[in-house]
């Protein structure tokens, strides 16, 4: 009772879910699924009948073998098109070819009587069917058949986004369940020869279960979905389909050595292996069979040529993962290679000292000379039409001056470049992989919208090593900023001793000041000449132990001034101190220019918790505002002589010594300049 009741159910439950399909949606996909779960019942209850619930087994055998031939192209067309998205996914004329051959299992049924294919001598006592060769292959093309939408079916899985997942996945189950089981029952074939229809209880139970899956589906997760299949996993299939056909080759030459026997020695055999193997591998790293397979895959099964997201981010990628000029323009160049199946390319950018369109890189090309000028006819066509340019089609504007040049690098396109409205270069693409392949309008809109990528990505490469050049020329430029403020520093220098030699030149004491004051400002000014000629080497702080209270004397000697009150007490300090008296004469010539020649400066060395100097003048002044927003601005200047870099200087050296300056002033009143420095143990 129960061998009948339970596949009663799954008839039933079968029958149900068809229906249920039929009239969910009046598409073409529910119509190929409906069909093809119309079918399996049909199957379902013929076999249910032969099996002795009615009279007449094998009679109803011969319509289930019937209902059987129908699976192929049933089960393949629902497989295709269930929640596959119809625009870019499509069944072409190949396809409709390959299942169109499905049509075989039909005019097989219809051609031949039933114990061709099977017989059963104790049935349906005994529940065994024995094969003979026609059912033998039938059942194998049978099985290769669901075997195929059953990869279909994890495609269009694989390819769901979550949200379309969570909406298909119990109807794919359900289905895959069907398939699955149907396989595991034909796959007999290829073992046994022999069907076993003591599995059938087994195949209703499972499809009772896989037709509950569809129904929640159905029921509880409604909406439409439509997912696209990428042309990545189509290739995939493809590649898989050839590994596929070896390992049947393989089968089928081990099945053929036992009818030769001991005259075909297993060695032949495992050399024909091998060589299959190399050959399959070496048609799949082939660029023209891959050029073949892909344009074959993009006429029959998708409406468009080309994933147009897929190659956007692609070449996207390439472009912003370019490390300098050279190594942009050879990936622009290789994925025009590999996006339109071409050996090589090259491109050609305005060189102005050239006076024409020069070569400026090659991808698989060999270097080319030529100088194609503004007033050529290619140049003017493009600049008019804005097309890209085919030698096929043999032009007459542009072949009569350039069919040479044409014809000497093998090109076969000419893609312009564009900069705003004229032609900033062009790429030149050299033979066709595929030489039948015919381009079409769907290639050329996509050279010149990657062309204007392209142009974009060199015009921004172009600016920015154009920055990089002006920031080196900007830190040029600052340096020698800081070396004339250190030589105004020094003139300034020359000039107060000059000055106060006309007053003191009688005394031997000055006279003695004098020459030293001259020759340590011919020693720093050799040393900016020897800075100036190892501009651009990193400078490194020659630090040392320095006597503070020492280094401001000598400093102040320097200036040949008697106006500097100098007090304090000796501090050590660990300091460069070629630069920390830029800082202290720069400082002092300040407070000089500020308060007037015949002001006296006070200079205070001391220590609280961090060695100080504290230099005071009685100038004019400054308010709050200026010392907080324009005092340590570089290239800003009250000054009319001035640079506006020394204050900036004198920050920048003492922060890089850890220490940090302080300023207080009233305006009319003067100013403090306090800098504080490290002491011996406060840096390293």
């Amino acid at each position: 009772m129960l061998l009948n009741v339970v596949p009663l159910i799954a008839v039933l439950a079968l029958f149900t879910i068809a229906v249920l399909v039929f009239l969910r949606d009046r598409s073409l996909a529910c119509a190929y699924l409906g069909t093809a779960l119309l079918v399996t019942a049909l199957i379902e209850l013929f076999d249910l009948f032969a099996l002795g619930l009615v009279p007449g087994g094998m009679v109803w055998k011969n319509w289930s073998l019937l209902g059987e031939a129908l699976l192929p192209p049933a089960w393949l067309l629902a497989s295709l098109t269930y929640a596959r998205q119809q625009g870019p996914w499509r069944i072409g004329k190949l396809l409709w070819c390959g299942i169109s051959l499905t049509c075989l299992f039909l005019v097989a049924i219809f051609s031949l009587p039933l114990n061709e294919f099977i017989y059963a001598p104790d049935f349906p006592q005994e529940q065994l069917l024995f094969l003979n060769t026609p059912g033998f292959y039938f059942y194998i093309g049978i099985t290769i058949c669901l075997v195929i939408a059953l990869v279909n079916l994890e495609t269009t899985l694989a390819n769901a986004s979550p949200e379309a997942l969570w909406k298909v996945k119990f109807d794919v189950i359900g289905l895959g369940t069907m398939l699955a089981v149907q396989v595991f029952y034909y796959s007999q074939a290829l073992l046994y020869r022999t069907l076993n229809m003591n599995f059938t209880l087994l195949r209703s139970c499972l499809f009772i279960l896989a037709a509950a899956m569809i129904w929640y589906s159905h029921i509880f997760r409604r909406g439409k979905v439509r997912i696209q299949v990428s042309r990545q996993t189509a290739y995939k299939s493809v590649v898989l389909l050839a590994v596929g056909g070896y390992l049947v080759m393989i089968g089928a030459l081990g099945e053929g050595m036992k009818y030769f026997g001991v005259h075909f020695p297993s060695t032949v055999a495992i050399t024909f292996a091998f060589l299959g193997g190399i050959v399959i591998l070496v048609l799949l790293l082939s660029e023209r069979v891959r050029r073949e397979v892909k344009v074959v895959l993009h006429k029959n099964f998708y409406q468009n040529k080309y994933d147009y997201r897929t190659e956007w981010l692609r070449f996207t990628e390439q472009l912003s993962s370019s490390s300098s000029g050279e190594q942009l323009l050879q990936r622009i160049l290789s994925a025009y290679c590999e996006i339109f199946g071409i050996s090589g390319a090259a491109m050609f950018l305005k060189d102005e000292n050239q006076g024409g369109y020069c070569m400026a890189a090659a991808c698989e090309m060999e270097p080319i000379h030529d100088v194609i000028l503004p007033e050529n006819s290619l140049i003017k066509f493009m600049e008019e039409r804005a097309w890209v340019v085919s030698v096929k089609e043999k032009n007459p504007e542009i072949m009569a001056e350039n069919s040479a040049f044409f014809d000497a690098n093998t090109i076969s396109m000419v893609i312009p470049l564009f900069d705003g409205e004229l032609v900033e270069g062009f790429i030149v693409l050299g033979k066709v992989i595929k030489p039948d392949e015919t381009f079409i309008y769907e290639d050329y809109d996509l050279m010149k919208t990657i062309a204007r990528q392209a142009s974009l990505a060199i015009l921004h490469q172009r600016l920015s090593e154009q920055i990089t050049q002006a920031r080196e020329v900007e830190a040029i430029g600052k340096v020698a900023t800081f070396v004339v403020h250190d030589l105004k520093n020094l003139a300034s220098n020359i000039s107060l001793i000059v000055e106060n030699a006309s007053r003191h030149l009688h005394n031997p004491d000055f006279q003695q000041d004098m020459l030293a004051s001259l020759g340590n400002t011919a020693s720093k000014m050799q040393s900016l000449i020897a800075h100036l000629k190892n501009l651009g080497e990193r400078e490194l702080l020659n630090l040392q132990t320095v006597d503070l209270l020492e280094m401001v004397k000598r400093t102040a000697t320097m200036l040949g001034k008697a106006e500097i009150d100098i007090v304090g007490v000796s501090v050590q300090c660990r300091v460069d101190e070629a630069e920390i008296q830029k800082v202290v004469m720069n400082l002092l010539i300040n407070g000089f220019e500020a308060s007037g020649t015949e002001e006296r400066l006070q200079v205070e060395i001391g220590r609280k918790g961090m060695p100080f100097l504290k230099i005071t003048d009685h100038g004019c002044g400054m308010s709050p505002q200026f010392i907080r927003t324009e005092l340590f601005k570089p290239f800003s200047t009250t000054k009319q002589q001035g640079l506006g870099i020394g204050l900036y200087q004198c920050r920048q050296i003492i922060e890089a010594h850890n220490g940090k300056i302080e300023v207080s002033s009233l305006e009319g009143q003067g100013s403090v300049f306090t800098v504080w420095l490290p002491g011996v143990n406060e840096i390293e």
